[in-house]
């Protein structure tokens, strides 16, 4: 009778809709490793915005119109490690910003946004800058999983357990790539940024967003993995945007 019993209740658990709350906690093992939790689940302590973002269900939701979510608590350590997980709405577009400037983890939905059409600025790309390897996104609606390791000058982006964009940005090989951050308002140098992420209009969820500051002994080497190909069209598109973009910044009066 008694494992008639416990078999009924753990029946009955597993239909219990689910809130997101066990996401949102350290194993041990992150513990170990010196992650934080930086959204417990049920409020927005260390968080700001101006209302338009709630907690719901666990999660993080970015409910209506009024700017970024950024977390003012502390700010991000200049060698780093961040996991967290994504959920966008139909064609929607959101961001996870981590460094000075336009340090941009893109949250998209590929298949239906126009962003998609450019691997330079799809889910998970360096935005303007690294196309990630692949598309690794899940179908619309799922939870997708995000991560950043940065330490010196090596940036590397894993989506859904893959590696996706890592690359050594003081490598010649990606001057280009270099270049277009640059333009749209990266500084390579700067740190200390305050994690943000990005209202862009549309409905979306982060939840289990966890950070740690990547001690110096530990060695992060990039791979310099290969980039997905950039579409002759989304090229020149770039080009005839980089050149305005530099016009106008020769034109503004010196500050």
């Amino acid at each position: 009778m008694k494992n008639s019993t416990l078999s009924c209740v753990f029946s009955c658990l597993a239909l219990l809709p689910f809130t997101g709350f066990s996401q949102n906690s350290l194993s041990m093992e992150e513990k170990e490793k010196g992650f934080e939790l930086l959204f417990n689940g049920s409020d927005l302590a260390g968080w700001e915005n101006k209302g338009n973002w709630a907690p719901d269900e666990g999660t993080l939701f970015r409910k209506d119109k009024g700017g970024s979510l950024v977390y003012k608590a502390k700010p991000i350590p200049d060698d780093f490690e961040l996991q967290f997980e994504w959920k966008i709405s139909e064609k929607g577009n959101s961001g996870v910003y981590y460094r000075p400037g336009q340090y941009e983890y893109q949250v998209l939905h590929n298949q239906m946004h126009g962003d998609g059409k450019n691997p330079r600025t799809s889910a998970a790309s360096l935005y303007f800058c690294m196309p990630p390897a692949k598309d690794a996104t899940r179908p619309q609606g799922e939870w997708n999983e995000g991560r950043i390791v940065c330490k010196g000058s090596v940036i590397q982006h894993w989506l859904n357990g893959e590696k996706v964009v890592d690359f050594d940005y003081s490598n010649p090989r990606w001057a280009q790539e270099v270049d277009l951050l640059r333009v749209r308002g990266g500084d390579l140098t700067a740190r200390g940024a305050f994690l943000s992420l990005q209202d862009h209009g549309d409905f979306v969820w982060y939840r289990g967003v966890k950070l740690r500051t990547i001690p110096a002994t530990e060695p992060v080497v990039s791979e310099n993995i290969t980039p997905a190909p950039v579409p002759q069209s989304m090229l020149e598109k770039e080009s005839k945007f980089v050149e305005s973009k530099k016009k106008a910044q020769e034109s503004a009066p010196a500050k």
